[in-house]
């Protein structure tokens, strides 16, 4: 089972609005690729978290694990593309994710993790930190922590940042993120040394940098793994293509396949994202080429 912890929200664009937050995005394409997922969120009592609600349940997420907040609005996101279709995120704060409560998934349900994914943004405020913190506590060594990192300044707890790095046996950050934990940090100031310094500070097994349009690396062991990114044609936007990329990393450790596969399924499957408005699709064909390249891969690391 993968556990997945964060925010679930609607991302307002200019011409039309979907569900969204990388946490939800993540969950949703591993539940498509076939794996069990718990997704343990909170929306409020209103229009936004009732389209949520529907949505999820059709789409087989335990509802239970749905939190419903009578005091604070479903979680929003004003979503601005540029010419590039590059997205610029104005995120409303003291939402109901910000008030999520882990009481009752800690124990069994951490313990039962294989995977658990978190990232920053669900852990910006003092309630969700205190929360997300105290479930990785509870779960087991045999759990592997996914972090996402997302930082989306000026969303961003310092303490949070410190304490995930600590928790994290897969990272995941883009070059603006490295370089903003580097600040942080300290540490050598050019990427490779640091990169290998992060990873043995925090005791990362393996960390993943995605560059853009200079594509992607995987560090896992003494060498790293390049690759170039997968196409830009017909880019509509790239809202969610991290999160894209990061499912598939997840499904590639979980699947034991060679991270010089996963990394080229990854970079594919993150360029598809981006030929599409928002960050699922609404056609779940979308997911038939993934799942054979999953089922054929597997078991080979």
């Amino acid at each position: 089972m993968i556990v997945v912890i964060g925010e679930i929200l609607i991302d307002i664009f200019p011409s039309y609005q979907r569900i969204g937050g990388a946490p939800f995005n993540f969950a949703y394409h591993l539940k498509q690729l076939g794996f069990g997922v718990r997704f343990f969120t909170r929306v409020g009592d209103d229009d936004h978290g009732r389209r949520i609600l529907d949505f999820m349940e059709n789409r087989g997420f335990d509802a239970e694990d749905v939190q419903i907040d009578q005091r604070h609005p479903t979680g929003t996101v004003q979503v601005a593309l540029d010419s590039n279709g590059v997205p610029h995120f104005d995120i409303r704060e003291n939402v109901a994710y910000d008030h999520l409560s882990l009481e009752s998934a800690m124990g069994g349900k951490a313990q039962d993790a294989r995977m658990i994914y978190f990232g920053s943004l669900i852990q910006r405020s003092a309630n969700g930190y205190g929360q997300v913190q105290e479930f990785l506590r509870s779960s087991t060594e045999q759990t592997t922590c996914f972090c996402d990192i997302n930082m989306r300044p000026p969303h961003v707890n310092p303490r949070a940042i410190a304490d995930s790095l600590h928790r994290a046996d897969i990272l995941k950050v883009n070059e603006e993120e490295l370089d903003d934990i580097r600040r942080r940090l300290g540490g050598p100031p050019s990427a490779d040394p640091f990169v290998s310094w992060l990873m043995a500070r925090y005791a990362i097994s393996t960390l993943a940098i995605t560059r853009g349009s200079r594509g992607s690396t995987i560090v896992s062991g003494d060498l790293p793994i390049h690759h170039p990114m997968s196409g830009r044609d017909d880019v509509v936007d790239t809202v969610g293509a991290g999160d894209g990329y990061a499912a598939i990393l997840a499904a590639g450790h979980i699947n034991r396949i060679p991270w010089e596969t996963v990394i080229d399924q990854a970079s594919v499957f993150a360029a598809r994202v981006c030929r599409i408005p928002g960050a699922i699709p609404d056609d779940e064909r979308f997911y038939d080429e993934p799942r054979l390249l999953m089922k054929g891969n597997a078991n080979g690391r």
